[in-house]
């Protein structure tokens, strides 16, 4: 009985699906390298790719095409804590990768959240069972870093670290793309939606002590946001537009 080759292909994906040699969260070569690859059109290839979105193998999303279907990486806003303790409690491996250690002049928005100039800079990507899921770049005041090093922060948070009561933390979330440093860190296309989202850490005397900058894949990440019932509201609570 003659195969039908789009059928043929989807075989060959699900292998390397199911192998791992195209891990969960993964960009899968677009439709033309592909196509490329297994000398047929685009269309076979799609039909082939829809065969593996029937069996929830893999997805597609607007702007960054087929990936391996996977466990989204979820934060809930309703407590101060590190999205990696969300990915233990999920089975994920969390690891860091530390890319920029540095005591500096802090840019002046920060500078003027901490109330100093003179700051620690830790850029770093975060990964999720060995991917890319987030670009993080944190400022602390240069005297709370101060006996911090690089492997420091590469294996434990600054809420671990820092020996200061933490009080809170306000948390800014707006949709925007990924530039080009950002997509090659991010293993995402050029141009690839994200979510950026800034942070600032209070201790509780009501001082701002961290403020981040992270950038996430929106095809890999969600926030959950638990909004109680209040009377006479239209709107969730903290919402606002932005001009």
């Amino acid at each position: 009985m003659r195969t039908i080759r789009y059928h043929q292909i989807a075989d060959e994906l699900r292998v390397r699906v199911s192998s791992g040699e195209y891990a969960a969260g993964r960009l899968m070569p677009s439709e033309s390298e592909l196509s490329v690859e297994f000398a047929v059109s685009r269309v076979t290839v799609r039909k082939a790719l829809e065969v593996l979105r029937d069996e929830c193998l893999v997805n597609a999303r607007q702007g960054f095409g087929w990936f391996v279907a996977g466990e989204t990486v979820r934060q809930p806003l309703a407590r101060l804590a590190t999205i990696e303790d969300q990915m233990r409690a999920s089975g994920m491996k969390p690891e860091r990768r530390v890319l920029e250690f540095a005591f500096e002049k802090a840019p002046r928005d920060v500078a003027r959240s901490l109330g100093t100039s003179q700051a620690l800079r830790v850029r770093r990507v975060n990964l999720a069972d060995g991917e890319p899921f987030a670009i993080v770049t944190v400022w602390c005041p240069a005297e709370l870093g101060q006996d911090l090093s690089r492997a420091d922060v590469e294996r434990s948070p600054f809420y671990e670290l820092l020996d200061i009561p933490f009080s809170g933390a306000t948390q800014t979330i707006g949709a925007d793309a990924a530039t080009a440093e950002e997509a090659k860190l991010l293993e995402v296309p050029s141009g690839s939606p994200v979510l950026r989202c800034t942070r600032t850490t209070t201790d509780t005397n009501g001082n701002v002590v961290l403020v981040s900058h992270h950038v996430f894949p929106a095809h890999r990440t969600e926030f959950v946001v638990d909004l109680p019932f209040a009377d006479q509201s239209i709107a969730p609570s903290g919402l606002r537009l932005v001009e």
